[in-house]
Order: C-alpha cells, then structure tokens, then sequence
C-alpha cells in the first residue's frame, strides 16, 4: 500500500484570469444596449434577415420566488443586487428570409408572466428560414429563490442565494457567487462555479453535467467539502491531495476543515478546481 501526496492528476489549470468579477460580469451581461447592437449585426453573421428587440416585462412577485421558462430557445441570466423589488428585461430575436418578414414574426411573439411564472408564447416555426427565440436579463434581491429551465439556451446565476433549481439541456451553466440549496443540471454545456468568501452560506451545491467541463474556482480560504468526478476526462486541480492506493477521477477534498458539501461532476469532460 503507497501513500503519496499530489498536485492533481497531470495538468494544472488557472480559472481566475479567464473568471471575471461579479460586478464586471453583472454590468457587462446587463447592458440591453450593447445585447441590441450586437444582434442587429448578426455577431458577424448576417446570412438571414433579422430584426431584435427589448421588451420590460411587468412582473408581480408576491412572494420571493420566481420561475422562468425559456422553452425551446433562450437563455436565462439572473443577477442579485441591493433593491427589494424584480426587474426582468426580454431579449427577443427573429431570423427569416429578410428583416421585414422578421420583424412581422416579432410581432407575434408575446411575454406571459402570470404569478411569478414568465414564458414566451408565439408562433410555429417554419423551418431552417423562421425562427424566434427570447432570452432573459433579470434582476432580483440577493436572498430570492429561483427555477429557471431552457431547452437550448445557458443558465447563470450571479450574487444570489436560495433555492435554486436549474435545468437546460443545450447550453453551459454558470454560478457566481451564490449560496443556499442549489442544484443545477446541463445535458450538454460546461458547467462553471466561481465562489466567494469563505465558506458556502446554506445547505449546499449539487451540479451536474453529462457532455462538458466542469470548472470550479475557490478561494485560498474557503472551507467546504468539495466533491467531484468525471468518467472520461481528466481531473486537474491547485489543491494539494493525499492519496491512498490507485489514482481515480473522483475527488473528495475537505478543504479547510470542511463545511457544506459542494457537490459539481460530469460524465464525458475534464474537470479544473482552481485556487485564487
């Protein structure tokens, strides 16, 4: 029987440099302006006819929650800020065979928020030349319980703390600074937590993935137990591991006495826990 202490299993990896701030990623993510522009220009793809637009949507939240659904296309992103009340904005986009015809399938689109609910509503998409998708910036206060769920279209959650479920099946999750009891699942996108402080406020993270990367950033000083695991991938991390017997790719680190169990795994996809 061997003992032997390691760095991780081959390769270090660094998050903090490519892992924004909390603010810089809220103000950057947050501007419908900027979200407009880039629309219009296609991204640099203007192959289509399209026409874009940004809609308040008016919502009456009677409790602290709030659930959102972005059905079949859109993304969700939720940032926590000081206010006490929810401000939603709707991202909306059309592609047909010209602007004019996109801009007419705009106008069909419809915002639903109805008891803390909000979806969009509009009409059938015809093929590879129409469609139509509404992705969502929302501000709530940082202690807020959240579902949201997308079919194509990421998920992330900035600065907030309670229940919170997410559920997408095409796009990356990210998690940012938040706390309480969260759980988050992605069939196919990466998956990103970046944490702050010094130990997990609430009972704790369960996040998955099956096809992508898992990325966890942590602070030199946070205490949690952290657990972790690919099947085909290689596990990499900053944190100094005891090992006894076989290397595997499932990690369980307590990390400055432990704490709250953050649990982040994958099935096909490397996973990177870094130290800032």
């Amino acid at each position: 029987m061997c003992y032997a202490t390691c760095r991780a299993l081959l390769t270090l990896c660094l998050l903090a440099s490519a892992s924004p701030s909390h603010a810089q990623r809220g103000s950057a993510d947050a501007d419908d302006g900027r979200w407009l522009e880039n629309c219009h220009d296609g991204w640099g793809d203007r192959d289509r006819g399209r026409d874009c637009e940004v809609r308040p949507v008016s919502v009456r939240v009677t409790g602290h929650s709030l659930e959102i659904d972005g059905r079949e296309n859109g993304g969700i992103h939720v940032v926590g800020w000081a206010g006490d009340s929810v401000r939603v904005t709707a991202r909306l986009q059309a592609n047909a065979r010209d602007d004019a015809s996109a801009r007419d399938l705009l106008k069909e689109v419809k915002i639903v928020a109805e008891g803390g609910r909000i979806h969009a509503e509009g009409p059938r998409e015809g093929g590879r030349n129409q469609s139509w998708s509404v992705s969502y910036m929302v501000f709530v206060p940082r202690r807020f319980d959240l579902r949201l769920d997308a079919q194509n279209g990421g998920l992330g959650v900035d600065g907030v703390a309670g229940r919170i479920d997410l559920r997408t099946t095409n796009g990356s999750v990210s998690l940012v600074d938040i706390g309480g009891d969260v759980r988050a699942h992605t069939q196919n996108g990466s998956l990103t937590v970046h944490l702050a402080g010094t130990k997990w406020e609430g009972s704790g993270l369960d996040a998955e993935t099956q096809n992508g990367s898992v990325r966890m950033s942590i602070p030199d000083l946070y205490a949690a137990q952290i657990e972790t695991e690919t099947v085909n991938g290689h596990v990499s991390t900053d944190f100094p591991i005891t090992v006894q017997g076989r290397i595997s790719r499932h990690l369980s680190l307590p990390l400055n006495g432990g704490g709250a169990t953050l649990r982040a795994v994958t099935t096909n996809g490397s996973v990177t826990l870094s130290r800032r």
